[in-house]
């Protein structure tokens, strides 16, 4: 099928600001002064007139309150205005942050500068955005919570030192929550750390499209506190973790697999929209997405012509959409979007890496059986908004092949050793409530098992999606505090390319036939394709 170029019919695309020189491949980069400045200076308010330069430069990313994951009960007949005014916000982050990347000088010269032309502008879009929200379920009769006008102001975050996971790697799996607060795998958390406001970044200027600073070729990460050596790190996979670095299905319980070969999007179907989240609005990921199964899938699809496109799937009877962010090399070369939105434009720059593998598994469930999937269940797992929104809903597995049984990380990207492969793993949330194949949040539909496989409130098991995608990576360079030859995951341009931003969506359009195939097999022990 090639790019996706289906047709556009409204967009909310970032534009002319978003294609400033700090994010444009060779212009620049950020450029970055003193990030370590005394630990009393704010990055909010009271500076000083002698802490201007040195607070200026400190200044990361901006970090706004995700309005969308607390809109957990919005009628059906406002969700199409409330997703294009949700991704209206997305839209209003993203040229806010090229207008920091972009005005380095002028902060440096103003203490006032980002609050008075950045920050204070953007709360005043956000807050009329807002209450179009509010006007738009009003209108047909839902309840709207006065308090998320609150979440109109956007704070700025610190360029400051990493928080070190000491090589463990940072949050294991099991300390992430869904939204019914569930612990998946039993809530334990490893010894590390999540990193914050961006890890250290030392400079930014570039040369030829190679970083000279540490603020990757895009200028907006990653960074050298992003990665870390896999061979020091000590181990920290949880047990009962297969050779393929997810979690198997136990002694009990159904304890089939059903496997579904897709590819590995060698025909090079890619877009920067998001169906689930952002229906109708071009651009609404702000990075580009991969995608294998369905070949229909761009902002416009209804589920109607998703259910008649053609698919990859080997098993005609899968036509579900499997999609996650691209992963590029930034080793100084471009690709076909990098003049694009969503691609160089938005500081998402480097050559695309093809997966040398695309392993697409579902799997059963530890404390029983499991039950069919609704056609057009959509779920995402992981939050691409992660490092600003915090990790609730992160939910990312980095490792080496030959090491996926003894390490898995989780805000770092691995360095892997010769002959090595990086792998990213995704295991989805395999606990539905019975009844919608989407919410309003699209996270509160779904939930994650117990550690015993048990699912909470009334939600009925069903197979688990595990995602397995491998790929020959030239292994970065560490060379005084700076990172050669990074890679990274596309994504939101304030997120700054952080590894704790991976994550992975699905939306079930498997024949009922082939649906009820899985379910059988999964349930009576067999392992199918």
């Amino acid at each position: 099928m090639g790019r996706n170029t289906r047709k556009r019919r409204s967009s909310m695309a970032s534009k002319a600001i978003a294609a400033s020189a700090a994010l444009a491949l060779g212009g620049g980069g950020l450029i970055w002064a003193n990030f370590y400045a005394s630990a009393h200076e704010s990055n909010n308010n009271g500076w000083s007139q002698n802490q201007t330069k040195a607070a200026a430069a400190q200044v990361a990313t901006i970090s706004c309150p995700d309005v969308g994951q607390k809109l957990t009960n919005v009628p059906q007949q406002a969700r199409q205005g409330v997703a294009t005014e949700l991704a209206n916000l997305d839209k209003q982050i993203t040229e806010a942050y090229a207008r920091l990347a972009s005005t380095r000088q002028a902060q440096a010269g103003d203490s006032g500068f980002v609050q008075n032309a950045i920050v204070g502008p953007l709360k005043e879009k956000r807050a009329a955005t807002i209450d179009r929200i509010r006007i738009d379920v009003q209108r047909v009769g839902g309840q709207f919570n006065t308090s998320l006008s609150q979440l109109a102001a956007c704070t700025t975050q610190n360029a400051a030192p990493q928080t070190n996971a000491g090589g463990n790697g940072g949050q294991q799996n099991g300390g992430q929550q869904n939204n019914g607060g569930q612990q998946q795998n039993g809530g334990q958390q490893n010894n590390g750390g999540q990193q914050q406001n961006g890890g250290q970044q030392n400079g930014g200027q570039q040369q030829g499209g190679q970083q000279q600073g540490n603020g990757g070729q895009g200028g907006n990460g990653p960074v050298a506190a992003d990665f870390v050596d896999i061979t020091k790190v000590q181990g920290n996979a949880q047990l009962g973790v297969g050779a393929n670095g997810l979690p198997a299905n136990g002694n009990s319980g159904s304890k089939g697999s059903f496997t579904t070969k897709c590819g590995t999007n060698a025909n090079k179907n890619h877009n920067t929209d998001n169906v689930i989240v952002a229906p109708g609005v071009a651009n609404g990921a702000h990075h580009l997405h991969d995608y294998v199964g369905n070949q229909s899938n761009d902002a416009f699809a209804s589920d109607q012509e998703l259910a008649a496109a053609t698919t990859t799937c080997q098993n005609q009877g899968d036509k579900s959409s499997y999609f996650w962010p691209v992963l590029r090399l930034q080793d100084g070369s471009q690709d076909f979007d990098q003049n694009n939105d969503g691609g160089g434009k938005e500081g998402n720059v480097g050559k695309i890496l093809q997966a040398s593998q695309a392993q697409i598994k579902f799997v059963g469930n530890k404390k029983g059986n499991v039950v069919a999937m609704p056609t057009a269940l959509r779920i995402i797992t992981g939050d691409a908004k992660a490092f600003v929104n915090g990790n609730a809903n992160a939910n990312v597995n980095w490792s080496c092949t030959g090491f996926e049984n003894k390490v898995q990380l989780h805000d770092k990207y691995p360095i892997c050793p010769q002959g090595s492969q990086v792998v990213r793993t995704t295991d989805f949330q395999s606990c539905w409530d019975g009844q919608n194949i989407d919410s309003a949040n699209h996270r509160t539909h779904v939930a994650f098992a117990a550690a015993d496989g048990s699912c909470a409130n009334g939600f009925k098991a069903i197979p688990q999606l595990q995602v397995r995608l491998v790929y020959n990576v030239p292994a970065p360079k560490l060379q005084n505090g700076t990172v050669v030859n990074p890679y990274a995951v596309d994504t939101f341009p304030e997120n700054l390319h952080k590894p704790i931003t991976d994550h992975n969506d699905f939306i079930n359009f498997f024949s009922q036939n082939t649906m009820n195939q899985m379910v059988n097999c999964i349930n009576t022990g067999k392992k199918c394709q």
